[in-house]
């Protein structure tokens, strides 16, 4: 089906990058404010006793609990199971550009990203004006971490299952059929 009519919780099986494939994380898969206090984005995730169906295209309101976030709230989109899946922790991986690549470096076969990314592999680039070494597609995204994200540092968070905002769903292009 084409992915302009999907509204299902199965992700898409194309081989991803990593996997011989030619399949990339879309460039509309990255963070945007909507106001001083509250965000929108994408993230992997595992959590305790659910499944990637379970998770997958489900959206979350992550409410950050310390940190220069502590007290914003960032609803994130589900997108892919993180790979901690089946560790019984639960986890979300916020899809940042300029974020760091981590194990699996797509950018490089689609945006002829250094071997490690742009700054470090985990962790990604370490200051504002970094962000302009990412394609101009991108650097939104980062900028967004130095900007309402401030630069946090994996800050601890509540989260809670909520129903996907239409600007969510009118980016990433998957709807749940339980909501």
């Amino acid at each position: 089906m084409p992915a302009s009519k999907r509204s299902s919780a199965a992700p898409l099986r194309e081989p991803s990058d990593f996997n011989s494939g030619t399949s990339f994380t879309c460039n509309t898969k990255q963070p945007w404010a909507m106001n001083n206090t509250l965000s929108y984005g994408f993230a992997a995730a595992s959590l305790a006793g659910k499944s990637e169906s379970d998770v997958t295209c489900a959206c979350y309101a992550l409410k950050f609990t310390s940190g220069a976030v502590n007290g914003q709230t960032f609803v994130a989109q589900v997108i892919n199971a993180s790979m901690g899946a089946g560790s019984g922790e639960n986890r979300f991986d916020l899809m940042i550009p300029g974020g760091g690549v981590g194990i699996f470096n797509g950018c490089q076969s689609q945006w002829r990203a250094p071997s490690d990314g742009w700054g470090a592999r985990y962790g990604g680039v370490s200051s504002q004006s970094q962000c302009s070494q990412l394609p101009t597609q991108l650097q939104a995204g980062c900028n967004w971490r130095f900007g309402w994200f401030k630069n946090a540092d994996n800050p601890t968070v509540t989260y809670r299952r909520v129903k996907c905002p239409a600007e969510i769903i009118a980016r990433s292009v998957c709807k749940r059929k339980d909501e």
